[in-house]
């Protein structure tokens, strides 16, 4: 009887504990969404690109000078980049974009959910670095536009420092999302990308490294030009 009694009191104690830790989880989590949103509101009011630089960034183009027949003569520039519109990509080009870098690229509003927690749960918590990150098409655009600075000082100040940047981005990237179309912004990420070797954007890079223009270029050029997106200098053909 004693016996049945000790083990009860010990039962009844183990599922107080129980009770206790969930309870300090859950608390753990709320305070978690309630510190991000604050510090969400708190970056939207520090030093961001404004709507007015969303809407016209500064994107250095070339000028290209035509003969009589409209053929191009020379081009002047700082960046060898010719601007393309959406509907001038082959949809190979795009579908192995979006395949690749950001599968529910026409899901989400500039943040993927998913593809953080799977980030924090494999990645971080697992220690797999092979399971992709969680940057959308839209957060590595306002990366490239934007700039990210270099990051110094030590450990604590650089992983700080980097996490408050991928907060910005995220804010970026969904005032990009507001500002553009789904097919501007994959538009404007393909043009503005250095593909390196003086390929500033898709219209050169394709004439560069395939001697075609972008909606011309094949399955297999398209794999080659997504590649790069992750590494330039390793996945390009003149290294290759």
């Amino acid at each position: 009887m004693l016996d049945r009694f000790k083990n009860t009191a010990a039962w009844d104690e183990r599922k107080s504990l129980h009770k206790k830790i969930t309870i300090a989880l859950w608390g753990f989590l709320v305070l978690g969404v309630v510190g991000v949103v604050l510090m969400f509101f708190w970056l939207s009011k520090q030093d961001l690109p404004t709507f007015q630089q969303l809407e016209n960034p500064d994107i250095n183009v070339a000028t290209e000078v035509l003969a009589v027949d409209g053929s191009v003569i020379g081009k002047y520039y700082r960046e060898n980049r010719i601007m393309v519109d959406y509907d001038e990509i082959s949809p190979k080009m795009i579908n192995a974009l979006i395949a690749t870098e950001d599968e529910r690229f026409h899901d989400h509003a500039g943040i993927d959910g998913e593809a953080l927690a799977r980030v924090l749960v494999k990645t971080i918590l697992g220690f797999n670095k092979d399971t992709g990150g969680g940057s959308t098409i839209s957060q590595q655009l306002a990366k490239i536009l934007f700039g990210r600075p270099k990051l110094e000082g030590n450990i604590v100040s650089k992983v700080t420092k980097f996490f408050f940047q991928k907060l910005k981005e995220w804010i970026v990237s969904v005032r990009l999302e507001k500002s553009y179309t789904k097919e501007e912004i994959i538009a404007m990420y393909l043009n503005e990308f250095e593909f390196i070797h003086g390929a500033h954007g898709i219209n050169t890079a394709s004439k560069i490294y395939f001697n075609t223009t972008p909606d011309k270029l094949s399955q297999e050029d398209a794999a080659m030009l997504v590649g790069m997106l992750k590494n330039p200098a390793y996945f390009n053909p003149i290294s290759a």
